[in-house]
């Protein structure tokens, strides 16, 4: 093992964040481990399924978890965010501000504080789809498992969660405080967030009922999601039985992202299986430019598409009004057959692309993000790298390796300086 000369600072606690993090600290090197939710895990805690296999997620999370707790070379810092960076590789100095949760580790999850929580707010791991109450676990599978308090959503001066509480554990007078470390190099394993579909006016994201994004589709077929695995539309809560998909929404698009996402064309193949064991009786459409389903996915698309349930529709969609009894009409080109089409469905789900979770942030001096707010590595200081989707957009497996990758040039920046 080679002599320690520095500690190593990740930020972002998603599969990639994890990824580097565990892999330098089993050969010995500390780690400073940063995420900003109270939760680790990332967007992929809220997946339903991986491709091409179609496993859950929440089982290689599970393995990480096993890993990180009992490894002594990483410091974890949830509900915390980097406020500033200075210096030079080697001898980065950095300030981390951690947010107060207003739960401390002596939390159980035992639950009796929500039995007595009056107020509800919107649950964000469900985007939204749902409520919780003002304290609450951020999901089942949550490391670390402990409570949370959305200070905002509570009434004034309840102290109900703190009388049912047994262990001591709930501190509403808890206060942020304010880190600052010393670190050789720096990680980026920011993730990504998915494109404000709002913004893409003629697909009635956010108007017209019923038309959805792609994670919140993900969560609908999620047992622990809004509906528990149920595909019931958002509005009234019927089962689907007609679907359409609208592929490269807001991507490959000079106004909105320029750059294709990679995954979504997979990622809606994969949601229309959901809706198809859900359903075997419903229909789906995807409209779509084409297809990208690169390598190994080949014959994962190839076995989707064959499914005579599914119709593949060449041609962009021009607009999405309302239908009648909730419907969603959709109106698009149809290439291949020539002219156009005209469809009424139960659900619309837009297949948003993956923007940089960065884009629009303040950021250091010393990170340089490119134009479209990604971390690219050419553009850094020495010591100062990027891992998984904080690059470029790309799928879990491939976040992985490269995470690993990462991992290593972190090293070698330790023991160089």
């Amino acid at each position: 093992m080679a002599e320690q000369k520095g500690k190593i600072l990740v930020i972002g606690g998603g599969i990639s964040g994890m990824t580097t993090a565990l892999e330098a600290a089993e050969v010995g090197y500390d780690v400073i481990l940063v995420e900003k939710n109270p939760t680790l895990g990332g967007r992929v805690s809220r997946f339903y399924q991986y491709f091409p296999k179609l496993c859950p997620p929440l089982c290689g999370l599970e393995i990480n978890y096993r890993r990180l707790k009992p490894n002594p070379y990483i410091q974890t810092l949830t509900s915390s965010e980097v406020e500033s960076i200075s210096g030079d590789a080697g001898k980065y100095t950095v300030t981390i501000k951690t947010s107060p949760t207003y739960v401390n580790e002596k939390c159980t999850a035992c639950d009796k504080c929500t039995e007595v929580c009056p107020a509800e707010s919107p649950n964000a791991h469900n985007y939204g789809m749902d409520n919780s109450k003002a304290i609450f676990l951020p999901h089942k599978m949550a490391h670390p498992a402990r409570y949370v308090i959305d200070r905002e959503a509570c009434p004034p001066s309840c102290s109900k969660c703190v009388e049912a509480c047994e262990y001591d554990a709930i501190d509403l007078q808890m206060q942020a405080k304010t880190t600052e470390v010393e670190v050789a190099s720096i990680v980026y394993a920011t993730g990504w967030k998915p494109y404000d579909a709002s913004k893409i006016d003629h697909l009635g994201f956010g108007k017209v009922p019923n038309v959805i994004n792609n994670v919140m589709m993900e969560r609908l077929a999620h047992g622990q999601g809004p509906t528990a695995g149920q595909i019931l539309r958002p509005s009234d809560n019927k089962k689907v039985e007609t679907v359409a998909f609208v592929q490269c929404a807001g991507s490959r698009d000079e106004n909105h992202l320029p750059y294709c996402s990679s995954i979504c064309c997979l990622a809606s193949l994969k949601q229309a299986g959901y809706i198809r064991q859900a359903n075997p009786d419903a229909k789906i459409f995807i409209f779509y430019i084409d297809i990208r389903s690169p390598g190994k996915y080949e014959e994962f698309a190839a076995n989707i598409q064959k499914d005579e349930s599914i119709t593949m529709v060449k041609g962009k969609v021009a607009k999405v009004t309302e239908g009648q009894n909730g419907g969603v009409v959709v109106e698009a080109e149809d290439i291949l057959n020539g002219g156009k089409v005209n469809l009424e469905v139960d659900m619309l789900v837009l297949a948003t692309g993956m923007e940089s979770s960065l884009k629009g942030v303040p950021m250091p001096d010393v990170v340089q993000l490119d134009e479209n707010g990604f971390v690219a590595p050419n553009l850094q200081k020495h010591g100062i790298l990027s891992a998984g989707v904080a690059k470029f957009p790309g799928d879990v497996n491939s976040s992985i390796q490269d995470s690993t990758g990462t991992a290593l040039k972190a090293i070698q920046t330790v023991v160089g300086n």
